[in-house]
């Protein structure tokens, strides 16, 4: 069994072998990651293999063997905000004053979900507050970097999570999860 770091050397001197089990390696953790960034299964693929092209045409500057799972990652989530930039209108709301109160709880409430019900859900978000929902509450990402990423201010982000939030809560309710209780 080759090692990632081999495996990386080898996708670096452009063996083909290499480069289609380093695609494997990541396909499942990456994928899950796609999905949640575009609406459909053929919207994550070609997010998926868009993401590839720049792994593979950009690998050869990778020099620390050590944070390839990061930086594949990170190429993954830039791939699937580019996406989302080329092919779809950002809505930046504006409007401040009926921001919700948000629930800290979140990702412990969302937790009770299968991963297959929480995608279902976060893909009928609206798509500005779908991609600030998935970098915010799942990736971890700030919402001064969230600003960055997708050129927008930081009460938009801040805007647009809350009303994910609220969006998500009303979504919720029929299911019967209204709120959890800490153990």
């Amino acid at each position: 069994m080759i090692n990632e770091q081999e495996l990386v050397k080898a996708c670096q001197n452009n063996d083909r072998k290499a480069q289609t089990a380093f695609y494997n390696l990541y396909r499942g953790k990456m994928m899950g990651i796609c999905r949640r960034y575009t609406r459909t299964p053929d919207e994550a693929e070609d997010v998926y293999q868009e993401a590839f092209v720049k792994i593979f045409n950009n690998i050869k500057n990778l020099d620390k063997a050590g944070a390839v799972g990061a930086w594949v990652r990170k190429t993954v989530v830039n791939t699937a905000i580019n996406y989302y930039h080329a092919n779809l209108r950002f809505q930046q709301n504006t409007d401040y004053q009926d921001i919700l109160h948000s629930n800290d709880d979140y990702p412990n409430l969302l937790a009770s979900l299968s991963n297959e019900e929480l995608l279902i859900l976060i893909n009928k978000l609206p798509n500005g507050y779908r991609i600030v929902f998935n970098l915010y509450v799942i990736d971890g990402y700030s919402h001064s970097e969230i600003g960055e990423m997708l050129g927008v201010s930081e009460n938009t982000s801040k805007s647009q999570l809350s009303r994910a939030k609220e969006l998500l809560r009303k979504q919720l309710k029929p299911l019967g999860i209204i709120s959890y209780e800490r153990t």
